[in-house]
């Protein structure tokens, strides 16, 4: 029988597998589903609760606060540190816009650092330079699955009493120095459960974690309107719960994790083999992991390739084309193209290709072929 390539048919690639994913955890999940419609504790039942006292295990610290989006966990995060008008947060451009999205939402002001070449992180040597008398705190991004440099970023925040909230909405798993778990690595941890991310629901969904028991009591009370108990609310609070429903997905698919894990490590470092050499590959320093919530690579001329690759029938995406600092959104900081070279550059080139932990070698072969050859 011919190959796909020879026959002339068109490879079907899917650039994350959700649905191998749930073919393999049909009857769990159905069976955590039917417990929740069985019971009908649509908002803040049982499994929530488990939920939180499972993540907080595996993520080793105190508190897990789920919420509803990893959009409303930064926004609850910078609720309980009282940010607001006037106050100045440190962040990356080289992001979702949610990150710099909620600081702005709150009156205060993002601060933008340009960001290491090598991991797209913040860079720590920027941030001391970037302090004023308003900065409230400092949000790195721990972006494509790999925390971004804790050790440096938390030596500056102590020296200026400040907090630092990880925007870990893309690397849930992955480890930093000595396998401290993303998410504790600082006073705030938030993550997102959207569905493509490495430990996804099916909706949207995210969880704040904390060893500090009164940021983790304000957080609670700010997720439901601010309320200690019921019809009374000492904070004002935002809507900000987690569905049951999504809390009992995500559950089933907490046990499994591990292994996904496991799988994306295997996959990632593989595509890194296979590309050395033929475009830049992504750059884990030897003391972490990556979960690679993306397997993002930089090329020349990406979009005549992402055109050559998708008449192949590979999809591509770009994780990000347009820094923040020069969004629409963000034209009243007045930061002109040229200010952060690093992250602009950057923009201009990544593209992420398919990843997902039930990506076969044959799939991943070909993926990698049709890249060099429309390079």
């Amino acid at each position: 029988m011919p190959d796909a390539e020879s026959s002339g048919f068109l490879m079907a690639i899917e650039f994350i597998d959700l649905k191998a994913q749930y073919a393999r955890l049909r009857d769990p999940i159905r069976a955590r589903i039917d417990a929740v419609l069985e019971h009908g504790q649509y908002i803040m039942g049982p499994e929530v609760g488990e939920l939180e006292a499972r993540l907080a295990e595996y993520v080793g610290v105190r508190h897990c606060i789920a919420v509803a989006s990893g959009t409303d966990a930064l926004l609850i995060a910078m609720m309980a540190l009282g940010i607001g008008y006037g106050d100045e947060v440190i962040t990356t451009p080289f992001t979702f816009i949610a990150t710099g999205e909620m600081i702005a939402l709150l009156g205060a002001k993002p601060v933008f650092v340009d960001i290491d070449p090598h991991t797209y992180n913040l860079d720590p040597a920027l941030i001391e330079s970037a302090i004023t008398s308003r900065t409230r705190a400092i949000m790195p991004v721990s972006l494509y699955g790999q925390c971004a440099e804790f050790d440096a970023i938390d030596a500056i925040a102590v020296r200026h009493g400040l907090p630092v909230v990880e925007d870990a909405c893309q690397s849930l798993g992955a480890t930093y120095k000595q396998g401290r778990q993303s998410c504790s690595l600082s006073t705030i941890g938030c993550t997102s459960f959207f569905p493509s991310k490495p430990l996804g629901g099916y909706g949207d969904g995210g969880a704040c974690f904390t060893d500090d028991d009164a940021l983790a009591t304000r957080m609670r009370q700010i997720r439901v309107h601010g309320q200690d108990r019921r019809y009374h609310h000492p904070l004002v609070g935002v809507n900000g719960r987690l569905d049951t429903l999504q809390a009992a997905i995500l559950l089933a698919k907490l046990d499994v994790l591990p292994d996904e894990l496991e799988a994306r490590d295997r996959i990632g470092a593989r595509y890194t083999r296979l590309l050395r050499g033929h475009v830049g590959v992504p750059h884990v320093e030897p003391y972490n992991t990556s979960v690679y919530a993306q397997y993002t690579v930089e090329v020349e001329n990406r979009e005549r390739v992402q055109a050559k690759l998708k008449e192949r029938g590979v999809p591509t995406a770009v994780h990000y084309p347009v820094p923040l600092n020069l969004q629409p959104a963000f034209s009243w900081l007045n930061q002109p193209t040229g200010r952060f070279l690093v992250a602009e550059r950057a923009a201009c080139r990544v593209m992420s290709l398919p990843m997902h932990p039930y990506l076969d070698e044959g799939d991943q072969d070909f993926v990698v072929k049709a890249l060099l050859e429309a390079l």
